[in-house]
């Protein structure tokens, strides 16, 4: 190699280690966002319906069918769910997150790189009550946004 090649060298290196700099640093500033699942967006959720609410928060994990997934981590089935029975425990799960699902309540929410993604009291109880009569569930009895909230104050 003679001394211009090494020059030119040197200098494709140099560019490269900063391009490479400059990439780690947008990447590291900019943070990852879910665009189907909403779990890492900070902008509120608008959905109000049960039905909205579930496709744009709960399929990213639990399929669209609610049937679960396995793979990169273990998302039960909501479909057909005997322990759904209790609305109270459901709202709860929701509220306060369950093993390695995130809480949705805006008093016990952990953001991943910003503001956690939260649910009003209406939105948890439309949420649970969609997916305790769909899916094969046939609940019949609902919870109100006033009994979500009574068990969101129970908690510290």
């Amino acid at each position: 190699m003679n001394s211009s090649q090494s020059g030119a060298w040197g200098y494709f290196c140099a560019a490269t280690a900063a391009a490479c700099a400059l990439l780690a640093a947008a990447l590291i500033h900019s943070p990852a966002r879910a665009q189907s699942a909403g779990i890492l967006n900070s902008a509120p959720i608008s959905a109000t319906g049960g039905q909205q609410v579930y496709e744009q928060i709960c399929q990213g994990c639990h399929m669209p069918d609610a049937k679960g997934a396995v793979g990169a981590g273990n998302y039960p089935a909501l479909a057909g769910d005997r322990a759904l029975a209790s609305r109270q425990f459901m709202a709860l799960t929701v509220l306060l997150g369950r093993r390695n699902m995130p809480a949705f309540s805006s008093k016990h929410g952990i953001g991943f790189g910003g503001p956690p993604t939260s649910l009003s009291y209406a939105q948890i109880a439309a949420v649970v009550n969609y997916v305790r009569s769909n899916f094969g569930n046939h609940f019949r009895d609902t919870i109100t946004p006033e009994e979500v909230a009574a068990l969101d104050q129970r908690k510290p």
